[in-house]
């Protein structure tokens, strides 16, 4: 079992969970913290005990955004910070074979907002925000926030949250898709673990080859969509997976599945 500082791992019904653990700074993002969490994504990639990730924060906020304080930690350039340090955690959630539920507690600024929304589905408390403040510091948006904030809002709605570094509600998130569901505070934990627990008992597969349809949706045009889920019916259709579900539909009882 690895030992982490400033993250904590754990894993129960095949769901595990990534604690951004520091709530002293409001879980801010140090280079510490950047590490731990790419190990601990490497990690859950790899356990084929685990079939949900869940990504959230300790204390009273998800994450204040890049710790400040460290300045550039090495790096010549911040353009350099981004890319080897931030890029490969999106990209360890959007590339990932699992999906991830991000369950967001009080405020996710800067950064850790756009962490947040590549993740493929999102629980939201009542009182949870997004903070873009880039703007208010002189910035542009990083870690493919612009991207997020215009797919969900358009670019108009998009640009007007960057310039007036506005804060986006619970309720704003969840009208306008930046989250699935909003619950009770005291509840985020105990009702995102249980729907978790739901989606573990599903089809990896599925959710596997459903997420690469659904992401070159974003990008591809129809055609290009139709040929991808053409080439994955194939796959899912000859699985053992999909046999014994539709024998379990025919014998009304609960498909078991196991990835393969």
């Amino acid at each position: 079992m690895k030992d982490y500082q400033v993250i904590d791992y754990s894993v129960k019904n095949r769901v595990a969970t990534l604690t951004l653990n520091n709530p002293k700074t409001m879980n801010a993002m140090s280079q510490q913290m950047r590490r731990e969490l790419l190990d601990a994504m490497v990690r859950a990639a790899d356990d084929d005990d685990v079939r949900i990730v869940v990504l959230t924060g300790a204390g009273r906020g998800f994450s204040s955004g890049t710790d400040l304080s460290e300045g550039l930690t090495g790096y010549a350039t911040i353009e350099q910070q981004l890319h080897e340090e931030y890029k490969p955690l999106i990209s360890a959630i959007e590339n990932s074979s699992k999906l991830y539920i991000a369950a967001i507690n009080g405020v996710s600024a800067g950064v850790s907002t756009g962490i947040a929304l590549v993740c493929d589905l999102a629980v939201m408390a009542d009182d949870a925000c997004f903070y873009i403040p880039f703007a208010g510091i002189g910035l542009v948006p990083d870690g493919g926030v612009s991207y997020q904030l215009v797919q969900a809002l358009g670019y108009k709605r998009a640009m007007q949250t960057f310039v007036e570094s506005k804060r986006l509600s619970a309720a704003l998130c969840l009208e306008t898709g930046l989250t699935n569901k909003v619950v009770a505070a005291d509840n985020l934990l105990e009702e995102t673990q249980a729907w978790a627990e739901q989606l573990a008992k599903g089809s990896p597969l599925s959710q596997k080859f459903g997420k690469q349809c659904m992401q070159l949706a974003l990008s591809g045009n129809l055609g290009e969509v139709i040929d991808l889920e053409s080439k994955l019916q194939n796959t899912t259709s000859t699985s053992e997976d999909f046999k014994h579900a539709v024998a379990a539909f025919f014998s009304k009882q609960v498909a078991v599945f196991k990835g393969r």
